[in-house]
């Protein structure tokens, strides 16, 4: 299945989401920024409020694309074992991407979020939603960071996915939705006619516009790092 675009890719989602419309306890969280125009389609569609969840990749030094890691709000740190051990990481250079990507994070949460925590998830049921799975890291962090906030129910849709990388999120959460897994992938952007990149400006107009901005307790007092053994590709 290719997608003319992100609306497009969103409004295919909606459809299969079509039993959670006007529920109270259901949150729709967005990847930024490719995930949000996708979600703004599904909380239009479903009637329900949109936020992000700000997660950052951590990307190897000087093979950027190549995740070891991400770095969610909430201060959780998910680090990938088996990429690290592979590529001989050391520490020095884990805590250099670390900090590049944690100011990126924080610049990203006061732009978007006037720097509010997570709202409030214990019980509910959070729809987290990107533009397609990859390696997955970005997503395992934000599982993990829903975890921690003692989410009832987690659900992942996204519209394309690697095959190997949805099968190993799909046994992470409570509902897994992707209606394309090609192999072999060749990347998210190939599964699109339009993948033109989305800018701040579009996701603050998107959060105002579907009800962002919720506010939550306050943060941990520290970054909590996670490790997994994973693949490098």
């Amino acid at each position: 299945m290719r997608y003319k675009n992100r609306k497009e890719a969103g409004k295919v989602l909606a459809e299969i989401l079509a039993d959670y419309v006007n529920r109270d306890d259901v949150f729709i969280f967005a990847l930024p920024r490719g995930g949000v125009p996708i979600a703004a389609e599904i909380a239009d569609a479903l009637h329900l409020p949109l936020d992000v969840l700000l997660v950052r990749k951590l990307g190897v030094p000087g093979q950027e694309e190549l995740a070891m890691g991400a770095i969610s709000v909430g201060e959780l740190c998910v680090l990938n074992e088996g990429i690290i051990a592979q590529l001989r990481l050391g520490e020095a250079d884990i805590e250099k991407v670390l900090h590049r990507e944690k100011a990126e994070l924080d610049r990203r949460n006061q732009l978007y979020r006037d720097n509010r925590p997570m709202p409030d998830l214990s019980d509910k049921t959070v729809i987290i939603v990107d533009d397609g799975l990859a390696t997955g890291a970005t997503m395992r962090a934000a599982i993990s960071a829903l975890k921690k906030a003692y989410a009832g129910k987690i659900v992942v849709a996204v519209p394309v996915g690697a095959t190997d990388t949805c099968a190993e999120i799909e046994h992470q959460v409570d509902e897994f939705i992707c209606p394309s897994r090609p192999d072999p992938f060749r990347g998210v952007g190939a599964w699109y006619d339009d993948f033109t990149q989305v800018t701040d400006a579009e996701v603050i107009a998107l959060l105002h516009q579907f009800g962002g901005r919720l506010d939550g307790p306050a943060q941990g007092d520290g970054i909590k790092v996670s490790r997994t053994e994973g693949r490098p590709s």
